[in-house]
């Protein structure tokens, strides 16, 4: 499934007033944060995740793990809050067409 345009506008709108769920720090990308990330999308569909590392390119890295894992698709990233969304069998958000 991806995202259109208008679906991704909707989403950011969605979670403009969000505060990130999951802080990812110098530990890293490890399984009880992968556990958390799983937990809070099932929960919410939508979450903001903060990435404090160093550069854009571990960031990045980071970003995509968490893409990859959680099979969830990637709505906006500014910064080192990267939002993701993944729809749920409950259908909390519903997308526009």
């Amino acid at each position: 499934m991806n995202l259109s345009n208008k679906q991704k506008q909707y989403l950011k709108s969605q979670a403009h007033h969000l505060k990130p769920i999951v802080m990812i720090g110098a530990n890293g990308f490890t399984e009880g944060v992968l556990a958390e990330i799983e937990n809070a999308l099932n929960f919410h569909e939508l979450i903001k995740i903060k990435v404090s590392a160093e550069d854009r390119e571990t960031k990045k890295l980071i970003c995509d793990a968490i893409i990859r894992e959680t099979k969830a698709l990637p709505v906006q990233q500014v910064g080192s809050i990267f939002t993701i969304f993944r729809p749920s069998e409950d259908k909390k958000i519903s997308l526009p067409k």
